[in-house]
């Protein structure tokens, strides 16, 4: 009799189990912009002529979002390409919830945006990848994409 009782029990533990084991890649993908910093938006693909302007330098962006509860110091982080272009970020605080825009081209650093001052395009159209990279050298996110895509990335 305790065998047929215990059965069930155990059926539904081992049920159990199996759609936990099952969720966990989806979980943890979803985990992983929950809190913390990742990538958003990237604008590759400057709209219209790739001219060299600064202004089409800065029609090239990539958006970095803290989804954290708390401010996150972004010292020493860094924003690199697949060729090796990176950006290293200078003492900038961004805020719980907020977003910092990084621009290609030359411009004023303020508030929700930092400029990489390039005067050529970092972002390959046909294929790249952005890596956020931590201070300690190990890497936070990435985002790719390839030629078939519209010219932007929503990294979620």
């Amino acid at each position: 009799m305790r065998i047929r009782t215990a059965a069930p029990a155990v059926l539904a533990a081992t049920t159990l189990a199996v759609s936990l084991l099952a969720a966990s890649p989806a979980s943890a993908a979803a985990a992983r912009h929950q809190g913390g910093l990742h990538l958003g938006y990237i604008q590759y693909d400057s709209p219209g002529r790739d001219t060299r302007t600064n202004s089409s330098l800065n029609a090239e962006w990539v958006n970095i979002h803290n989804n954290s509860r708390s401010a996150i110091q972004l010292k020493g982080y860094k924003l690199k390409d697949d060729t090796g272009y990176t950006y290293t970020f200078g003492s900038y605080r961004i805020g719980a919830g907020k977003t910092v825009k990084v621009r290609t081209g030359k411009g004023t650093n303020a508030s929700g945006v930092r400029y990489w001052g390039r005067g050529s395009y970092v972002w390959n159209n046909t294929s790249d990848k952005a890596r956020l990279i931590k201070p300690s050298g190990s890497l936070l996110d990435s985002c790719s994409w390839k030629r078939s895509d519209p010219g932007h990335k929503n990294c979620h």
